[in-house]
């Protein structure tokens, strides 16, 4: 049997060349749910011209994640979709190296560093949001990316964003957007082209800074990794220059499509944004500064930290993780060859009515202390993956989600037009294809 056969898997690969990619690009969620009743939970297919096997359900999240013999390479799986557009980020770091480098990265995430971060937060995403239209509609989307970009620039790179702050957000967008090109030549007016250009700016805008923050005594995270790379040797100005392109990619990008998804279910079920709103009072009431969150306050927004949860249960920001293997390995009695394409599926997972009750329905309390529907299995709640490659930025997440519900419910109300459906990309990122038309009111 050569040696990356899949037949003995079930599944089938779709229409020549293309595979399932058409269904994977317009209905993700569909395809997965139509393979998984056709052939189960281990099934092989073709997507984005790569044959693959997909692995679905907690057992399989755990297996891959946990990856105990260091067999499932992420940057094998990532570097084809993601080198040319964020080289050498953490995620496309495998072993020795990603431990290397992410020792190195997790500073920015650890408790200090989150308590500095929220200081400086509030109230520049207070600033922001009194710049909001009210009574008139606007599109979210574009709102909360340009606001976030602001402040991960100032808390990350230590910048307060001017001109060049459009052109830097434009160029995650295209950056972004090229994974999926499936035409990869750099001509003019292609994504693929558009995503190099990004890129390219982006490397320029980082790399430029890279002399003064050496020399800077800031408090922002880019002074530090620079100083980091002198002292520990083994990381060039490329590598700073790589990290903090994804490191503001993910901040921001992924947090843009986790606000875009729960703005939108409070739009649907507003009796929730009441309920987050009186929260939020009664924090702001106990409080040493009334109109500003401390770290200890996030801990007493329980019911905020619900909806997080559901929202990026319901619409992980990434919906797939791939894989590849280095080695030959088996996993319920099927065989997976060397250099296989393995896919997880969260999305899968978090619908699955095995551990969710009413799976389709937006239910905040499932994660009460009282009922804890994601206590079931440690891998069944996983949009910030797990393993050694579980995100570092989950806690940031979290912090920057708060803060901004914090200052934007206490302020509005908000709404979307009646009978008006998201309409949703899920891949690369989950993101609204219409930029999620919304009105705000004065509360």
């Amino acid at each position: 049997m050569p040696q990356r056969d899949l037949s003995h898997i079930p599944g089938d690969y779709g229409l020549p060349l293309l595979g399932h990619t058409l269904a994977f690009l317009r209905d993700y969620h569909g395809l997965v749910h139509s393979k998984a009743e056709r052939y189960g939970l281990v099934y092989r297919g073709s997507v984005l011209f790569q044959r693959g096997v997909t692995l679905l359900g907690p057992d399989a999240n755990e297996f891959v994640l946990r990856d105990k013999e260091h067999v499932f390479s992420s940057r094998a799986a990532w570097n084809p979709i993601l080198e040319r557009l964020f080289t050498d980020g953490l995620m496309l770091r495998d072993f020795a190296d990603h431990k290397f480098h992410r020792r190195i990265m997790q500073q920015a995430f650890k408790k200090p560093a989150l308590a500095s971060y929220i200081d400086r937060m509030g109230p520049s995403v207070e600033s922001g949001l009194k710049a909001w239209p009210t009574g008139e509609t606007f599109t979210f989307f574009d709102r909360i990316k340009a606001l976030l970009l602001d402040v991960g620039a100032q808390i990350f790179f230590g910048l307060r964003m001017g001109p060049e702050a459009d052109k830097v957000n434009q160029s995650f967008i295209d950056a972004a957007d090229a994974s999926l090109a499936v035409l990869r030549l750099p001509i003019p007016g292609t994504l693929w082209y558009r995503g190099l250009r990004g890129r390219r700016y982006l490397e320029q805008f980082v790399a430029g800074l890279i002399p003064e923050k050496r020399q800077a005594d800031t408090p922002d995270f880019f002074s530090e990794l620079c100083k980091a790379a002198e002292e520990e040797g083994g990381l060039s100005d490329q590598d700073v220059t790589n990290h903090m392109i994804f490191l503001l990619f993910a901040a921001h990008d992924t947090t843009t499509s986790t606000l875009c998804s729960l703005i939108y279910l409070l739009c649907k079920h507003p009796e929730w944004q009441d309920t987050l709103a009186e929260e939020m009072d009664q924090v702001a009431a106990a409080a040493e500064h009334p109109d500003r969150l401390g770290y200890s306050d996030l801990e007493k927004m329980t019911k905020t930290g619900w909806v997080f949860r559901e929202t990026l249960r319901l619409r992980p920001a990434l919906t797939a993780f791939p894989r590849r293997t280095a080695e030959e390995v088996t996993f319920q009695g099927y065989r997976i060859p060397k250099n296989t394409l393995v896919n997880l599926s969260p999305l899968y997972t978090h619908y699955m009515p095995e551990y969710w009750s009413n799976p389709e329905r937006f239910d905040p309390e499932r994660f009460s202390d009282e009922r804890a529907e994601h206590k079931k299995h440690h891998f069944q709640w996983i949009p910030f993956g797990g393993g050694h490659h579980k995100c570092l930025g989950l806690n940031f997440a979290e912090l920057q989600t708060k803060t901004f519900l914090f200052h934007f419910l206490r302020r509005y109300r908000v709404s979307v037009r009646d009978g008006y459906e998201m309409p949703v990309q899920l891949v690369p990122l989950a993101m609204p294809k219409d930029g999620l038309p919304v009105e705000i009111s004065a509360r």
